[in-house]
């Protein structure tokens, strides 16, 4: 960039000259001052990169200063443009302001808060309005407009869209038209180089169809930016994707201190982690590189000014409130490794993160023999950034094969039904939050349950043997071996019926509670916690369906419970019976893809919660149904069935992640 064209740059937050700073998924340029602010906001608000000290991608870069040239800055300043905003006392930062507290309160507000930025009108349906700005999105991305697409992605439009009538995503229809600043844009926002259309191909397929090579290329390495960059800043080398190579592993001069057996302790527990956990970890370890290279690029261009403060510094990862505590806790924590100890954390993440996409692989057939021939070894150092300790060289493989495909790291099908999870859980916990009493109701049912069940061990004790049976809706019958059926083996559908038992018997978790006469008779169901696991005739079976299976099962439940949340918010408490049935079949042919008696006791415990809850979220649906309760009474029968459909998500999800860890090893 020419010094003229960079003397008429401003900071975009303050109007000082030639800013030095670039928020990349803002689309503006920040001066020194500002640019300690947004580093203190976490990359989850802005992520900002020195224009000529720090690495850049030449498009990435070439799509910031399109940004900033087209005045994307107004999109966050949007109401400060109205007249009216000078008269209401709303004004921007000048140069003359002090760091803290002006600038940095401006700042807050106009990034984290989004306060200046235009906002929709109100409706009812946020979802809907979500939906109608990503349709525009997958429009927009064809032409070069990049200010628009960045303004419906400040008001909610989602980059992974996938638009049910067109089959496929943004950064599809962006590939196709080779739109690369676009694609770029999209990347920043998280779109996914590697989603498959309706026909299974990816934006990288849509670019080399369309004769778009440049393009192309790019994508792969935006799909591979988390371990290029890992590597990047071990070594100083990114991965030559154009001929098949995707992974550089460094390794330590001096190995010997990876042999103790904490550092295999480690290593060992970083493998037994599942896929979700696996990359939400090496997304963390991400950022903190990207906090250590930010912080050495901030240190060499201040020349020892008077910025270079405590107040400026940025000793670890801040906040992120999308995350929990705990995960917030120990990215923090990640800032206390040496340099030689996080070297080593990002080595064996690279490691796992080769083996566990070959893995992925294997499984789905990809083709990668093309990358057995391009295996390099160099020992390149450590380039300044990362450490100043120890030399690497790349790994030296003695299977060529192990080189990766053009697949991406995570599995695609587990990421999905997560996302569906991730939703339904949020939904559900959003309902539970109505009653601020749902808590101490539920504790009092489970203390009368408690004193029930020792009432029924009293009874069993006085019951004559020869006349323990269980009383149905056709009459009295003997349990085939003594014992109740569990659904999953019977097949059946989930009915339940007002009971009278005269002695305890359980059904996978379930225990029917016999009660005094003087009690009432409908059957209480008490939770896997309370349940004694059930014998089973035969063998124990470790065989585990397959994994797509149990994700299309999980789906099909997951739509039935989001049908009874979207009755229970509309309060058509006569839909509720329908919705539970539709999910107890759901249930049914779930369980049935198990084996009668699994050899994992995690498996027998989530299908033991999965069935159990099925059963009482029918019961409670047919309270609704039959017993025309009051309106108190309905929004306690309401809760109960939130809770239900709560435990069988929650059980669903165990299954899936189960099933899928057990099939990948």
């Amino acid at each position: 960039m020419s010094k003229r064209v960079r003397s008429r740059e401003v900071c975009a937050d303050c109007s000082a000259p030639e800013p030095r700073w670039a928020s990349v998924n803002r689309g503006v340029l920040v001066c020194d001052e500002c640019c300690s602010i947004h580093r203190g906001l976490g990359r989850h608000s802005s992520q900002v990169r020195h224009l000529t000290h720090s690495s850049w991608p030449p498009t990435q870069l070439q799509m910031v200063q399109t940004l900033y040239g087209n005045g994307a800055n107004s999109i966050w300043e949007h109401s400060l443009l109205d007249p009216s905003s000078s008269v209401s006392g709303k004004r921007k930062a000048n140069p003359q302001d002090r760091v803290h507290p002006n600038k940095t309160e401006f700042i807050k507000a106009k990034y984290q808060m989004l306060a200046y930025v235009h906002r929709m009108p109100c409706r009812e349906d946020d979802s809907v309005t979500a939906k109608d700005l990503s349709k525009q999105l997958h429009s927009s991305v064809r032409t070069g407009n990049l200010e628009t697409c960045l303004r419906l992605l400040s008001l909610g439009a989602q980059a992974n869209f996938f638009h049910p009538e067109k089959g496929n995503t943004p950064l599809h229809i962006a590939a196709k038209a080779g739109q690369i600043l676009q694609a770029e844009l999209l990347a920043v926002y998280g779109a996914d180089p590697g989603a498959l259309d309706s026909s299974g191909k990816t934006p990288i397929d849509y670019a080399r169809q369309a004769g778009h090579q440049e393009l192309a290329e790019r994508l792969v390495e935006i799909q591979y930016e988390l371990t290029d960059r890992l590597t990047f800043y071990l070594c100083g080398r990114r991965p030559d994707h154009r001929n098949g190579q995707h992974f550089i592993i460094p390794q330590m001069a001096d190995s010997s201190l990876d042999l103790s057996e904490f550092a295999k302790a480690a290593k060992k527990k970083l493998q037994s982690l599942s896929n979700r956990q696996f990359e939400e970890l090496a997304m963390d370890v991400y950022d903190e590189v990207d906090r250590r290279e930010t912080d050495a690029v901030w240190l060499t261009t201040q020349n020892h000014s008077t910025l270079v403060t405590d107040t400026t510094v940025v000793p670890f990862l801040p906040v992120n409130p999308e995350y929990s505590s705990t995960r917030n806790q120990g990215r923090q924590k990640l800032a206390r490794f040496s340099a030689h100890e996080f070297a080593t954390l990002v080595i064996d993440i690279l490691t796992d993160a080769k083996q566990r996409q070959w893995g992925n692989s294997c499984e789905s057939g990809t083709d990668s023999r093309h990358n057995s021939e391009n295996q390099d070894n160099d020992q390149p150092d450590y380039d300044s950034v990362a450490s100043d300790e120890d030399p690497v060289q790349e790994a030296t493989c003695g299977d060529k094969s192990s080189d990766l495909s053009d697949g991406p790291i995570t599995v695609q099908e587990f990421m999905e039904v997560k996302s569906a999870l991730t939703a339904s859980e949020a939904k559900i916990q959003q309902l539970l939050k109505v009653n601020c009493h749902l808590s101490e109701e539920l504790r009092l049912m489970q203390s009368k349950l408690n004193s029930l069940q020792t009432e029924n061990t009293t009874l069993r004790w006085q019951t004559p043997t020869g006349q323990q049976h269980l009383q149905g809706p056709f009459g009295r019958h003997q349990p085939r071996g003594g014992r109740a059926m569990s659904m999953y083996e019977t097949g059946s559908t989930l009915r339940q019926y007002p009971l009278r038992v005269e002695n305890a018997r359980h059904e996978d978790g379930v225990i029917l509670q016999p009660f005094p006469t003087n009690v009432s008779t409908e059957y209480s169901p008490v939770t896997t916690a309370d349940a004694v696991e059930p014998e089973v005739d035969g063998e124990e079976d470790a065989t585990l369906p397959c994994t797509e299976d149990v994700i299309c099962k999980t789906e099909q439940i997951i739509k039935n419970i989001q049908e009874l949340q979207r009755a229970a918010q509309e309060t058509k408490h006569e839909s509720f019976l329908p919705c539970s049935e539709k999910i107890c079949m759901a249930v049914t042919e779930m369980a049935a893809l198990f084996p009668k008696r699994p050899s994992s006791e995690t498996v027998r415990a989530s299908l033991c919660l999965l069935t159990s809850s099925a059963s009482r979220l029918h019961g409670e649906c047919q309270k609704a149904a039959e017993h025309n309760p009051c309106p108190s009474d309905i929004q306690l029968v309401t809760q109960q069935v939130i809770q239900c459909a709560y435990d069988i998500a929650k059980a669903a999800k165990q299954l899936v992640t189960v099933t899928t860890k057990e099939n990948n090893n």
